[in-house]
């Protein structure tokens, strides 16, 4: 058994995608660095995308979101 097949239950039983999962280890470890690595990464922790409708199968313009939103 692969590591990432014995890995899938875990977040997958809490109701987690990957990126969660991902998201929440990652926090996990900037919040265990100390100064003044912590404060360097912290700018790092949110996450920027965007997200773009479809209507009539045509794009509407894309509006940029963040992670907190």
């Amino acid at each position: 058994m692969s590591a990432v097949t014995a890995a899938v239950p875990f977040w997958r039983a809490a109701g987690m995608t990957y990126i969660g999962y991902s998201n929440v280890c990652a926090a996990l470890v900037r919040s265990c660095l100390k100064e003044p690595f912590k404060t360097e990464l912290s700018s790092r922790e949110k996450v920027h995308f965007s997200l773009s409708k479809w209507t009539d199968e045509k794009q509407q313009k894309p509006t940029v979101r963040t992670d907190e939103e």
